[in-house]
């Protein structure tokens, strides 16, 4: 059994890993093939469309996880398959919401973002939201097999289309490059349905059955983690909009560039993560909760000792990287990914802070958090970004990021107190 569970974790590290590799690459080719210019047009739409489809999208997935490791725990295959099929439903509305946005917004954009070509972009990409809906539902049906492992391959297939896409897509524009993303992604949300369906259907084959009872909790689950991605969507893709708005797509697309460094970051953690989110979750309904907390101790230890020795090498060879990978003509993201490399090395640091509020059922705490967070940042990047472009909106990022972390320092502690004076609280729902 233990053998099983290293090779599971150690192929979702290399599928992850892979995934992300063929991102930054992407991004590589891109910003190459399509020019300073074409590049910061491709940035802007990308990011439109990732600010209204995290915005507009109903998170279920979260909820998905919780109350599915519930029922499965209780072999109550009835409620669970009603449960994907509730949550299906609810993300292909998300879906038609988000491109239903972008095609109303597309027709101004150029106006809005004062440049030429941000409208076609747009409109090219707006199928995005609703081709890509259906997807973490089917993958969340494989982490209930605790088969993370086949979640990363996808993940990194789904990735991996995507590179050829931009690869392909790039050699005639901007908007071809965008409407190679979305087929590439509809190819990918059909694989990992397919997928989802046959592990869903390797679980006991019973009749659906109401939910019952627990539909207020679900409802209100589904609600909080939606406002949570909504708050979340401000901070991550409402700056470069922001920094769009006030500075030029030129500098949204530096911006850009300079956040490779939190992608590669979040891309170190994020097997970590998923595996944190699959077995702390089933410890958790357990009844092993300071087991659970103790693990984000330890990895809190464990992460900040590496970014102790990673963060001073990566900051030193920032402008050679910059250089080496995107061309000269993007050296002004040097300053803005050296910010952008500190905050990153923060939020690697406290990389269970996306899985925790999930595993505990206690969605509200990303509310609060990234709450402090985005209020903290978006006023920043208005007035940075105006004045020094992407070094601006880079250091708004790295002070939002210490508010955030702060915030869940104190939260934290009030959590540990909670359980060791009272687990059932949490368990009830009714802790602070």
């Amino acid at each position: 059994m233990a053998s099983r569970v290293l090779r599971r974790r150690s192929a979702a590290a290399a599928w992850i890993y892979a995934a992300v590799a063929f991102g930054i690459v992407g991004t590589i080719v891109a910003a190459r093939s399509l020019g300073l210019e074409g590049f910061g047009v491709f940035a802007t739409a990308l990011a439109a469309v990732g600010f209204f489809q995290a915005l507009l999208d109903l998170t279920v997935e979260e909820s998905l996880t919780k109350y599915g490791f519930r029922y499965v725990a209780a072999e109550d295959w009835g409620r669970l398959r009603r449960l994907f099929r509730q949550m299906l439903l609810l993300k292909l509305v998300g879906g038609v919401l988000g491109t239903a946005f972008l095609v109303a917004l597309a027709p101004f954009a150029d106006e809005l973002f004062d440049a030429e070509g941000v409208g076609t972009a747009l409109a090219a990409a707006a199928l995005l939201p609703l081709v890509q809906s259906a997807e973490n539902v089917g993958a969340t049906t494989l982490l209930l097999h605790s088969r993370y492992d086949l979640r990363g391959a996808y993940q990194a297939g789904s990735a991996g289309l995507r590179l050829v896409a931009v690869a392909v897509g790039a050699q005639y524009g901007v908007a071809e490059t965008l409407a190679a993303i979305v087929v590439a992604q509809l190819v990918s949300t059909a694989t990992v349905s397919v997928a989802g369906v046959v592990a869903l259907r390797r679980f006991p084959r019973v009749p659906a059955r109401a939910l019952g009872e627990d539909v207020p909790g679900i409802r209100s689950f589904v609600v909080q983690s939606s406002l949570a991605t909504g708050v979340i969507s401000l901070r991550t893709t409402l700056v470069p909009v922001i920094l769009g708005v006030v500075s030029s797509p030129t500098q949204v697309g530096l911006f850009r560039i300079a956040q490779t460094p939190q992608t590669g970051f979040a891309a170190a953690s994020s097997p970590a993560r998923l595996v944190l989110l699959t077995e702390q979750t089933r410890d958790w309904e357990r009844g092993r909760r300071l087991d659970v907390l103790d693990g984000v101790r330890k990895y809190t230890l464990g992460a900040s000792a590496l970014m102790l020795v990673a963060v001073p090498v990566f900051f030193l060879a920032m402008p050679w990287l910059v250089e080496v990978a995107f061309g000269e003509e993007y050296a002004g993201a040097v300053d803005a990914a050296r910010i952008v490399l500190v905050a990153a090395a923060i939020q690697f640091a406290i990389g269970w802070t996306k899985s925790l509020p999930v595993t505990i059922g206690r969605p509200q705490l990303r509310i609060v958090t990234h709450g402090l967070e985005t209020i903290a940042v978006v006023p920043l990047v208005a007035v940075l970004g105006t004045e020094w472009g992407a070094t601006g909106a880079a250091a708004a990022v790295l002070v939002s990021t210490v508010v955030f972390a702060a915030a869940w320092a104190v939260a934290l502690v009030r959590l540990r107190s909670t359980v060791v004076e009272d687990p059932t609280r949490i368990a009830s729902g009714t802790a602070p």
